[in-house]
């Protein structure tokens, strides 16, 4: 991972020198129009900077990228004009879309050595988030790696010394590489990535943060019986891992529980996915990698609340030691589950870690994981679902839209309890039928959640990982869903209880 180098200026935009100058263009109802922060530049074009890039095919929608040369009317080289779609309700423009149009343009300067932007002159956390997520790319495994990241990037202000705008450079840049720290754990492949070298990453992680590190193997699993991660991860030669991070912080007041699921790699066991884009099911532990990014955040940004995360990490494969559709797994804490189907594996291994959880009786809970097709059926691949206790729910689901991460409160209906009934065990892993998936997996996790606990649980399946073209700061593979909700709630509960 590689983050531009971020820096705050006050000189006039006019008399800036670099090698790009990026301004904003909004889709307006008589055609385009110059977003804030952009007056100076036009000055410099007499008044007509919005004739000449309509002129060049300009409309302002969003993502649109336009380059054209300065022509020594700045001190710039070349002039950016990005878009930011369309006015916001009240006539201004949202955060998101200046997230999104300085992603899309940051994605434009690889190969670039100093850019400047005037995004920030109407939202510098947006501009700082987007900038920071959008220069992002996985090269890792490439021979050949092309133009790297635009080198550095000023952010017009007001007053560069100013203690707000120094603060909101410094949270934002970091939320934009936790973001980017869960990209990269996703894109790794499952031959490199596999539970005992998941856990080994995140233990190291989580001692160069400062945090408590605790990794449980295969043996101390099976001691303390954790009985659904021991039964996914049977199948595979790579034995399953639970980590466990602790982050202090001063004063802390409210304990926050969070857990992500980590299956590494999902096959579906001997309930066996289709062939066709099975390789996309490396990403189906980017629950696990938020949380893990997310607790680094916790640290780094040394929130005052006492946060532990617990992440099962398992890889689901078939051979003849894999557990089968017809077995009953006796759960940690006791709960006996019917295995309908083993690719229903990812609340198998989540509800013993939620049920550890609890032990230590967390004030909130806060689960994500790459749970149900259904999601993605029932919502699209960039909105994630949320359920839970329904106050924290809508708590959750609207952080989750102010940061653009798009959260949609979903509920749990009572009348899909009966539908997981056994007749073997307490419960099954599935129901008979494909109604509601998404909701009776939720279903399927609250029977572990304990009674005094507010929970949350996020359903990422589709937000998780882009699998089309990149667009805004979103790349093709990891987006880092939901690392931005998650530090986002951790904020409001250190700032409200």
């Amino acid at each position: 991972m590689t983050t531009p180098k971020l820096a705050l200026t006050d000189t006039a935009v006019a008399k800036l020198t670099a090698d790009a100058l990026v301004v904003g263009t909004v889709q307006g109802a008589d055609g385009l129009q110059l977003a804030p922060g952009a007056d100076q530049v036009a000055a410099a074009y007499d008044g007509d900077l919005a004739k000449v890039l309509t002129s060049l095919g300009a409309t302002g929608k969003a993502d649109e990228v336009v380059k054209l040369p300065a022509g020594g009317k700045l001190r710039a080289d070349v002039l950016v004009a990005v878009g930011l779609g369309k006015p916001a309700a009240n006539g201004g423009v949202s955060g998101e879309a200046v997230r999104r149009a300085s992603g899309a343009v940051a994605r434009s300067l690889s190969g670039v050595e100093q850019a400047a932007t005037t995004m920030s002159t109407v939202d510098l956390s947006a501009a700082v988030q987007g900038t920071v997520m959008g220069a992002y790319a996985f090269t890792s495994y490439k021979s050949q790696s092309g133009d790297g990241p635009v080198s550095k990037v000023d952010f017009v202000v007001g007053d560069a010394k100013a203690d707000a705008n120094a603060h909101a450079l410094k949270g934002a840049a970091a939320i934009g590489e936790a973001v980017n720290t869960a990209r990269d754990l996703i894109n790794t492949p499952p031959n490199d990535l596999y539970p005992a070298s998941f856990a080994e990453r995140a233990a190291e992680f989580g001692r160069t943060a400062g945090l408590e590190v605790e990794v449980l193997d295969d043996n101390a699993l099976r001691k303390q019986g954790f009985g659904g991660i021991l039964g996914v991860g049977a199948g595979s030669a790579r034995p399953p891992r639970l980590v466990r991070l602790r982050h202090k912080g001063p004063k802390a007041a409210k304990k926050v529980a969070l857990i992500g699921k980590g299956i590494t790699f999902d096959t579906g066991g001997i309930s066996i996915k289709p062939a066709a884009s099975m390789e996309d099911m490396t990403s189906d532990m980017s629950g696990a990698a938020a949380v893990i990014a997310t607790m680094l955040l916790a640290a780094r940004l040394n929130y005052p609340l006492d946060i532990t995360a617990t992440v099962p990490m398992a890889e689901n494969m078939p051979s003849g030691t894999a557990y089968r559709p017809g077995d009953v797994l006796t759960m940690y804490g006791g709960k006996t589950v019917e295995v309908l189907n083993t690719d229903a594996e990812g609340r198998l291994i989540l509800v013993d870690a939620i049920t550890r959880a609890c032990e230590d009786e967390p004030d909130y809970l806060i689960e994500t994981s790459t749970l149900t097709g259904a999601q993605v059926v029932a919502l699209g691949k960039r909105t994630p679902g949320v359920m839970g206790s329904e106050e924290f729910r809508d708590r959750v689901a609207r952080l989750s839209q102010a940061v653009g991460e798009g959260g949609w409160p979903m509920p749990l209906p009572e009348e899909l309890r009966g539908d997981l009934d056994s007749k073997l065990a307490d419960l099954a892993n599935i129901t008979g039928h494909r109604w509601g998936g998404m909701l009776a997996a939720g279903i399927f996790i609250e029977e572990f959640v304990a009674d005094d606990v507010q929970w949350a649980h996020l359903d990422i399946a589709g937000p998780s990982y882009n699998t089309s073209a990149p667009w805004g700061y979103t790349p093709k593979g990891g987006t880092g869903v939901p690392v931005r909700t998650l530090a986002a709630v951790l904020a409001d509960i250190a700032d409200r209880g």
